[in-house]
């Protein structure tokens, strides 16, 4: 590393997240989503660095976007896809007992929430709760699944913690 971009790192150490939303913007020619002042400044030295050294060859960049086909990435396998364990049919012998959460009402309620100008319904589940026709195991994977952010589920339903009688 040479003694210019040595600087220039060391001034973007220095730099406020706000500043370096900036600088961002000026390195990638495009605002960033994050305000987080440690990633912005790992994607700004990575960037720097790749200016004045070179990035990646076009033969690497070529195949990275082959490996990265959008259409390839799944965080979990499709439900028809899931099999039983090897060495034939699985049995059930018992039942594990699921504690309920008291600020939840009764299974078969039906919570509705506008999100967006969108009225959403979930129906309560003795073990989980189904929006959609899917299952889920928490309000809060719910409230993600119709708002693409993470909230609280019992906030996101406005569902009050429970009082004590």
């Amino acid at each position: 590393m040479g003694p210019d971009m040595n600087k220039e790192i060391a001034a973007l150490r220095r730099m406020t997240a706000g500043e370096l939303r900036g600088k961002y913007a000026e390195l990638f020619g495009e605002e960033s989503r994050s305000g987080n002042r440690d990633w912005l400044f790992r994607r700004c030295a990575w960037r720097v660095q790749a200016l004045a050294e070179g990035g990646l060859s076009d033969r690497a960049r070529q195949r990275a976007q082959e490996l990265a086909r959008e259409a390839d990435l799944r965080l979990r396998p499709p439900k028809d896809m899931m099999t039983p364990p090897a060495g034939g049919t699985s049995v059930v012998t018992g039942r594990i007992a699921v504690r309920r959460d008291a600020r939840l009402p009764m299974p078969g309620t039906v919570l509705a929430r506008v999100f967006k100008g969108h009225e959403y319904r979930v129906t309560v589940l003795p073990d989980g709760f189904e929006y959609d026709g899917e299952f889920y195991r928490s309000l809060s994977a719910v409230a993600h699944a119709i708002s693409g952010s993470h909230w609280n589920g019992f906030h996101f339903f406005g569902i009050q913690e429970a009082k004590d009688e």
